[in-house]
């Protein structure tokens, strides 16, 4: 089997000295494709991600400015995120988005750092990887993110909604705008019926799976750090709402990962 963890932070300050473990244990688990992701730990730290994607065969990198982070977003964030995106191994631009949970940067500087990602994502004619997140017991961020989208034609380049833990009619919407959906270790909590639903219903070859690393272990492995050979839970997981083996769903979203960041390497 042959799996693709679509959203990994091996790149991480916490990871990096860590990463040739953590890749060597993920290809032992057969995870032979993997989006290393720079943003969320502020822009230099994107650095790490481009240098795990140069030495890696195997390894992509994603580079951006996350949500949290959007209020660092200056003409030099934007200038050095379009150096890198002008690497071989740099494939995709985010994880960039909104998030009205945490709020860690005001409303309005994240609307203006996704804006600005989107217009760099169209000059490169690379997918997004996006983020988002609503205030509690609203919809706010969801509603927001697709107006967004329509207004700065981001579905152009299209991408991927990652870590989904949306409805229905928020993932549809999305699909519909070029966005497929990315599946973590949620997906595998006993509190995650609803989204398992969600899940089953979409169309198989639009998913991705993650493992979002260090974050949102799966089960058997919830509360612990999470990493990239954890992935195949994810897919186990989605084998058993398809009814199909978990070799079936690793082939089919190793295929679609490698389809949506335009991946040519064979190994």
């Amino acid at each position: 089997m042959r799996f693709f963890d679509s959203h990994a932070h091996i790149g991480a300050p916490e990871l990096l000295a860590e990463a040739p473990a953590l890749i060597a244990r993920a290809r032992e688990a057969g995870v032979h494709g993997m989006l290393a992701v720079g943003a969320g730990y502020g822009v230099g730290a994107n650095a790490g991600a481009v240098m795990l994607a140069q030495e890696n065969v195997g390894i992509w990198a994603s580079v951006g400015v996350h949500p949290h982070d959007a209020a660092e977003w200056s003409p030099l964030a934007e200038t050095a995120l379009d150096g890198w995106l002008a690497h071989s191994r740099v494939v995709a631009v985010g994880e960039c988005g909104l998030d009205y949970w945490y709020e860690h940067s005001p409303r309005d500087a994240q609307v203006e750092a996704l804006r600005a990602q989107i217009a760099l994502a169209r000059a490169a004619r690379k997918p997004l990887v996006i983020h988002v997140r609503p205030s509690r017991g609203s919809r706010d961020a969801f509603d927001e993110i697709v107006a967004i989208f329509d207004d700065a034609g981001a579905e152009r380049v299209g991408g991927v909604i990652h870590c989904f833990t949306g409805d229905l009619p928020f993932a549809r919407e999305c699909l519909a705008r070029g966005f497929d959906i990315s599946f973590s270790g949620i997906l595998t909590f006993k509190n995650a019926a609803k989204l398992r639903e969600v899940a089953a219903a979409l169309p198989l070859e639009r998913l991705l799976v993650e493992t979002d690393s260090p974050l949102l272990a799966p089960v058997p492995h919830r509360g612990r750090r999470n990493e990239p050979a954890w992935v195949t839970h994810v897919v186990d997981c989605l084998a058993g709402l398809f009814g199909k083996s978990t070799d079936e769903i690793a082939a089919c979203t190793d295929v679609r990962a490698r389809q949506l960041f335009r991946l040519t390497e064979a190994t």
